[in-house]
């Protein structure tokens, strides 16, 4: 199962089952769970945690130093969960002394020359589509689909479901449910399509609506916004994300239509 011009340093942690393809490089400090398959010109450096059933194709390098000036060698990892499909040139780089590791979750399609920066932390059934440059420290959590070339800046959060536009520049927190894109990038709706692929009801789905039409269609900024969120529509599960989402932004969330 493993290709013989290959370079395995013989402290790395292989399944059995793993397949690994000509030309790959593998440190010491890695793990790789069983069923993983990895293509030829793949490097695999100290500290990944590589899990089950992840696909690595030609040219990714996975559990790079982080291209951090503040990194001084500590010891840190990138972790990359079961299922994920990492298309060709992708880079993962590890994590800092701020984080101490990069994660990409379980069952995502990173697709091809996509940047995960040290810190970052991505979460389940994530797909980012070719192209999108991560800097360090962004949260992208579960179900988000990042279209081609976007550019993420550090420290921002986008939500769950979030739908974001190829070529976005990303400078402000995305809450869960909605559509952004537009230059500059905006709020443009809610990812009602993905929303009900994904088991939604139509309940579901008016009621986020609603909560958004308060925090970007009703003049109101965001504290007053949420006042009258709390005061005025039912508490449901999806409400409540979107209020704990906007109160806890560092950078402040994106802004609505023009």
């Amino acid at each position: 199962m493993v290709h013989p011009m290959t370079s395995i340093h013989p402290d790395a942690r292989i399944h059995p089952s793993v397949e690994i393809g000509p030309f790959v490089t593998i440190h010491g400090d890695v793990e790789i769970g069983e069923g993983t398959v990895i293509h030829s010109n793949v490097t695999i450096m100290d500290g990944a945690r590589i899990g089950k059933n992840v696909t690595i194709y030609p040219g990714a390098v996975i559990s790079g130093a982080p291209q951090d000036l503040k990194f001084a060698g500590e010891v840190t990892t990138a972790i990359i969960g079961d299922g994920t499909t990492i298309r060709e040139c992708v880079t993962i780089h590890r994590g800092t002394a701020s984080k101490g590791k990069t994660i990409v979750g379980s069952n995502c399609l990173i697709m091809a020359y996509c940047h995960v920066a040290h810190d970052c932390c991505v979460g389940n059934n994530v797909i980012m589509s070719n192209a999108v440059q991560m800097a360090g420290e962004v949260i992208v959590d579960d179900f988000a689909v990042i279209g081609g070339g976007a550019l993420i800046h550090q420290f921002c959060h986008i939500g769950p479901h979030v739908m974001l536009q190829g070529g976005a520049h990303v400078n402000k927190d995305i809450p869960p449910f909605v559509k952004a894109g537009r230059e500059p990038i905006a709020y443009c709706g809610i990812n009602s399509i993905g929303l009900r692929r994904r088991g939604f009801s139509n309940d579901d789905i008016r009621d986020i609506q609603e909560t958004y039409r308060y925090l970007y269609l009703s003049g109101l900024n965001n504290s007053d916004a949420i006042e009258r969120i709390e005061a005025e529509l039912p508490a449901t599960k999806e409400r409540d994300e979107i209020i704990l989402f906007v109160r806890n932004s560092k950078r402040g969330i994106l802004r609505g239509y023009v």
